[in-house]
């Protein structure tokens, strides 16, 4: 299997799942009258990031990790959004630019060396083998989940299936 087949195909799918998962989010916050920033604020413990910064950070890791497997260049995308509408837009530009790879940019990333920020002041090089099995894809699908388990939390009705989204 590709690393384009490894990387991109995942994150789409699960930028899919997350983005109807917001829209469900969204329409539950409506009919119950919740205002929208209770949920876009809702940590699952006080010393985790809130809703908004999980999604942005898995598109970050979408985006990024992609950019620094294929040697292109990183975008800097600023965490501007705090609104439901500004979410489903991050994730639509996310997955543009997602699609916008080609499999041939991905050959032989599994042995370019990737260097990454991985603290304040602290970088990280990893082959990109390591990056994408230990780094990228585990910290992409950890903030996912985090924004899934959060939207559970509240008590919008998101399950398993719509973890998965569409296959």
């Amino acid at each position: 299997m590709s690393f384009y087949e490894s990387a991109v195909p995942a994150y789409l799918q699960m930028l899919g799942s997350l983005s109807a998962s917001l829209k469900k989010a969204e329409a539950y916050a409506a009919a119950k009258k919740i205002e929208p920033d209770a949920l876009l604020g809702t940590r699952l413990f006080p010393d985790m990031l809130p809703l908004t910064r999980q999604v942005q950070l898995a598109c970050d890791f979408a985006t990024k990790g992609s950019a620094r497997l294929t040697g292109s260049d990183v975008p800097s995308i600023p965490d501007t959004e705090t609104t439901f509408d500004e979410l489903q837009q991050r994730i639509a530009r996310t997955v543009d630019y997602l699609k916008t790879y080609k499999p041939a940019q991905f050959d032989g990333a599994e042995a370019r060396d990737i260097t990454f920020p991985s603290g304040p002041g602290k970088t990280t090089t990893m082959t990109g083998q390591q990056f994408l099995s230990n780094f990228s894809l585990p910290s992409f699908y950890f903030h996912v989940t985090t924004a899934h388990g959060i939207l559970r939390m509240c008590g919008v009705e998101v399950g398993k299936r719509d973890f998965l989204g569409a296959n």
